[in-house]
């Protein structure tokens, strides 16, 4: 009964030190590469003065980001854990102090904006690797140190605090550019990214297992893509946020509904472009003190369903409110999507394929976001943009459709 009791208790995850360390060190590290992606696309656009090469910043993260995924897989269950996080981190600080160096008085009297503008563009290209490496070996932690009745509760908090990291890095980072420069913000980047190494120290050594470490590159690559393919509710999972974030990239097109459409100016593009956000944060909460606790699988398809139908809704608005609605409401119905899929992925995937099995998932939602952006943008050119929104709802609605009659096992999932 104790048991029944500390599983169902909202705090059953954060009770557990290694746990709390692991989410403390999350926070603080998303929390400074968000605030270090803004100041990138900020400065970017300061050098350029062109909306492409801010552009350009996504595709130098995530080429090799996706590129180096399969490997990086093999490599998380091949290394010790918390050595490669601390690996990561490190490098991350490597990238945030070049970076610092670029923004200094010395770079700006012997290099012309254009070739600032490169060596960033090289910054960002060497943390893609990086992340490629550090962010599943997160996900892969939660696995060893949380026991498997509470990695639904786990999962939640995990998911609060990424998306909590991601909302006040991204308004610090503005706050800071405004108060004390790129050099500025990019110290406070540097000071957050050393504490968080230093939570993340506190952390026990967790090796790999003696069965992967014995396998070669390729074969131990291919046995987690054979993995995903073959465990229907993986790969249906899987499919749902890729094609979703896919077709359903109106966020994309948030700055053109808000100027142009909606027409509220500044602040209204800001509130459009938080109410995704706003509405995760609030579902993740909701779901931290009651989670979800039957047919899973089915409220998956009915939570990615409704974000397609919101996604429409907000296509075809011309009410500021409404449209504001349609996105907080998305972003609820995210927010539910992505726990459920994370629970399903971590009770799903055996201990020693999870980096692997991680690393594919990555790849899946790495390459969704920015090549939902590309859609969205090609989308809008050749249809104009509200159809083009209504295109992208309707084709999630459509994967939805497809996925429940393909992967009749993920609907009838439960755990």
């Amino acid at each position: 009964m104790a048991n029944q009791v500390n599983r169902d208790s909202p705090l059953a995850a954060i009770r557990i030190v290694e746990f709390k360390n692991l989410m403390l060190g999350r926070f603080v590290f998303i929390m400074a590469l968000r605030m270090m992606s803004t100041l990138v696309g900020w400065w970017i656009y300061e050098l350029a003065g062109d909306p492409f090469a801010i552009g350009l910043i996504g595709l130098s993260e995530v080429v090799p980001a996706v590129s180096m995924a399969l490997y990086a897989g093999h490599v998380i269950d091949l290394s010790e854990k918390r050595k490669l996080i601390l690996k990561g981190v490190f490098f991350y600080f490597c990238c945030a102090s070049v970076l610092l160096f670029l923004s200094t008085g010395l770079v700006k009297e012997h290099l012309s904006n254009h070739w600032i503008a490169i060596c960033i563009y090289a910054v960002i290209f060497c943390s893609g690797i990086t992340r490629s490496f550090t962010g599943p070996t997160f996900t892969v932690l939660l696995a060893y140190i949380v026991p498997r009745q509470n990695l639904q509760n786990a999962t939640t908090w995990s998911q609060g605090t990424w998306l909590t990291a991601s909302v006040t890095g991204h308004a610090m980072g503005g706050f800071l550019i405004a108060a004390v420069g790129n050099s500025g913000t990019l110290i406070t980047i540097c000071s957050l990214i050393i504490f968080a190494f230093i939570i993340l120290t506190q952390l026990k050594p967790q090796k790999a297992l003696a069965q992967t470490a014995e396998k070669r590159t390729w074969d131990s690559v291919k046995e987690g893509l054979r993995f995903v393919f073959r465990t229907k509710e993986v790969l249906g999972a899987m499919s749902l946020d890729l094609f979703a974030v896919l077709f359903g990239g109106a966020v994309a097109m948030v700055p053109v509904y808000a100027k142009d459409i909606l027409k509220v100016g500044p602040q209204g593009f800001g509130w459009l472009n938080a109410a995704s956000d706003i509405g995760s944060i609030f579902v993740v909460v909701l779901l931290t003190i009651a989670p979800l606790q039957k047919k899973q699988g089915r409220k998956l398809f009915f939570a990615v369903a409704g974000f397609g139908a919101c996604i429409i809704i907000f296509a075809l608005s011309k009410w500021f409110l409404l449209s504001f609605t349609a996105l907080m409401f998305a972003g609820m119905l995210d927010g539910v999507s992505v726990v459920v899929r994370g629970t399903i992925l971590q009770l799903k995937t055996p201990l020693e394929l999870r980096g692997r099995v991680m690393s594919v998932n990555s790849m899946f939602i790495n390459s969704s976001n920015e090549l939902g952006q590309f859609e969205s943008g090609i989308a809008a050119k050749f249809m104009g943009v509200a159809p083009s929104v209504v295109f992208g709802g309707c084709m999630t609605l459509l994967t939805v459709i497809i996925t429940w009659f393909k992967a009749p096992s993920l609907r009838k999932l439960k755990y």
